[in-house]
């Protein structure tokens, strides 16, 4: 259940929620299944999972999921779940204002390290290649986040 404190401060909105582990039940019933004991902060082979006020969270800036499963396995509480042919979680990379590309610098680190080739380069006639993002090859990994010198990638929910 979410705190007054919580609503309030606009932490626990789905607008702000921190993003969960892949497979993670709906955040309410994360919240109320997890039982904070750090295994599959422990476990995680990529060290994208930190710890936030106990649970856990996926930190893209320190790299990429891989979607091995491992947290699942580790978490004996029930808080993450892989139901068969179900996706980890529907995100989607989301290139901000800040991509450099866009301020005519030539970049392509989003692109050269996606392993599902879902950014793409849109030549622009006079000035630099503009990355989009193809939705239906986008598995939100998080791998484009950290190498983008500016920080302008984020993921959200599709």
């Amino acid at each position: 259940m979410t705190s007054r404190r919580q609503f309030l401060r606009g932490r626990f909105s789905p607008r702000h929620a921190p993003l969960r582990p892949p497979w993670a039940l709906a955040e309410e019933a994360f919240l109320a299944a997890c039982t904070r004991c750090g295994d599959c902060i422990r476990i995680c082979p990529q060290g994208i999972l930190v710890e936030d006020g106990g649970y856990p969270r996926v930190e893209f800036g320190k790299g990429q999921c891989t979607f091995c499963g491992d947290c699942v396995a580790a978490c004996k509480a029930g808080a993450l779940q892989r139901p068969e042919n179900q996706p980890p979680w529907r995100l989607l990379a989301i290139i901000g204002e800040g991509c450099l590309a866009r301020h005519g610098v030539v970049c392509r680190s989003c692109g050269d390290v996606c392993p599902a080739a879902a950014i793409r380069f849109r030549p622009q006639l006079g000035g630099s290649a503009l990355p989009e993002v193809e939705p239906s090859r986008c598995t939100g990994c998080g791998g484009c986040v950290a190498p983008c010198p500016p920080r302008a990638i984020e993921l959200r929910t599709a």
